[in-house]
């Protein structure tokens, strides 16, 4: 264990294994509640990589996580959750070392795999146009650096999401993103508050570049995937909310036009023409 990384330093807490249940639940959430300040204070970095990241959208670029094990599951959730909220398809994908097994289950040695990031973006005809985003508690993990490495060597900007400092792939990163959370409860074990970290920045960043698409209208998810009751009983309050008119007519709109953004377009184009 290299207990230089402060992600393999030892935990502040000891026998924890003779704790009661409500210690373990009030010390687990005293270190928890440590997250968002350490995030908080990345906040420029973070700036940093959003900007670049929206400039390369509107030349057409499209966004890529790579990860192994807790980190390539987050980047795979925030990347599948794009779709149904914003609308927007095949503009950021995640990908984990070992492929879809890797999702539920370990992969024996593909993070260890300097070469595999490659193949696997070069599946999706990954391009200088593109960008990637290096997610790793160590900032060591081998598939992650050589990704970023591949990434770097053709253009593309990248970026990278690590709770050390001074590591491999925030060297390597145009925009390397830093969340120093700390030792981790039980030592060594990222998928608590690294993990946590990870999952609030990639919330952010993917949320910010949505909202910058105009994806999103006042605080509403306009573009949002209507499949199933509980959506589309939220766009008919939408637009009820938008335009202040009756939920029948809201319904029927929507009924109509199948997209909040597009109903309410309508609604107030036609309201927009002369009489007559």
């Amino acid at each position: 264990m290299d207990k230089s990384k402060i992600t393999e330093k030892f935990s502040d807490y000891d026998s924890i294994e003779s704790m009661s249940t409500e210690e373990l639940l009030f010390n687990i959430n005293n270190e928890d509640a440590k997250v968002a300040d350490a995030v908080g204070k990345a906040i420029p970095q973070i700036k940093k990589l959003v900007d670049q990241l929206h400039q390369d959208m509107l030349q057409g670029g499209r966004l890529f996580y790579i990860g192994a094990g807790t980190s390539g599951r987050l980047g795979i959730l925030d990347a599948s959750e794009i779709p149904p909220t914003f609308g927007v398809k095949n503009r950021i994908i995640g990908l984990i070392a070992g492929g879809d097994k890797a999702i539920r289950t370990a992969v024996e040695a593909a993070e260890d795999d300097r070469g595999l990031a490659r193949k696997d973006l070069s599946k999706y005809n990954f391009s200088s146009k593109d960008a990637l985003i290096g997610i790793a508690a160590s900032g060591t993990t081998p598939y992650v650096v050589g990704g970023l490495q591949y990434a770097k060597s053709i253009g593309s900007t990248t970026g990278c999401i690590t709770n050390n400092t001074r590591s491999p792939i925030a060297a390597i990163a145009d925009c390397p993103i830093e969340v120093i959370v700390g030792p981790e409860f039980i030592t060594g074990s990222t998928r608590m508050k690294s993990g946590t970290s990870q999952k609030l920045v990639l919330n952010m960043i993917s949320t910010s570049l949505m909202i910058k698409a105009g994806r999103v209208k006042g605080n509403k998810m306009v573009n949002m995937q209507l499949n199933n009751d509980k959506l589309v009983k939220r766009g008919i309050n939408f637009i009820i909310d938008e335009l202040n008119i009756s939920p029948e007519e809201a319904s029927s709109l929507l009924s109509k036009y199948n997209s909040v953004q597009e109903a309410i377009n309508f609604w107030q184009s036609e309201k927009g023409k002369p009489d007559g």
